[in-house]
């Protein structure tokens, strides 16, 4: 069965902007081929960690929504601990409502919600 995930990772400062490209497109290329398919990516560049990670201070964030069989995130994961540049990973499955929120959010369309007064 195929179902939605996230994933975010985070490859350590020290990587060249070439070798982050690189190790995106590892990854990407590890999902298509084993039958997942990307639906969107961000990358959220170089940001401050919360807390120090391997003597790191900072990280470089990049985000891939997929989709993929359930049988793929364990071998995913596995290739995120063999490669020294990841100091960080995330995985998740989206429910239906996360799905929905991340196409609105995509679209640019995430329609505030006005707060409700007592006299409504």
């Amino acid at each position: 069965m195929v179902n939605h995930y996230e994933t975010v990772f985070i490859a350590t400062p020290v990587l060249s902007e070439a070798q982050m490209k690189e190790t995106v497109t590892k990854f990407k290329d590890f999902i298509t081929q084993d039958g997942g398919e990307i639906i969107h990516e961000e990358s959220w560049g170089l940001r401050k960690l919360a807390y120090p990670i391997q003597k790191k201070t900072t990280g470089f964030y990049h985000l891939l929504e997929f989709k993929a069989p359930g049988e793929l995130i364990d071998k995913l994961e596995t290739q995120y601990r063999r490669d020294e540049r990841i100091i960080r990973f995330l995985t998740v499955k989206l429910d239906k409502y996360a799905v929905e929120y991340a196409e609105k959010k995509r679209s640019n369309k995430v329609e505030k919600v006005e707060p409700k007064t007592m006299e409504d």
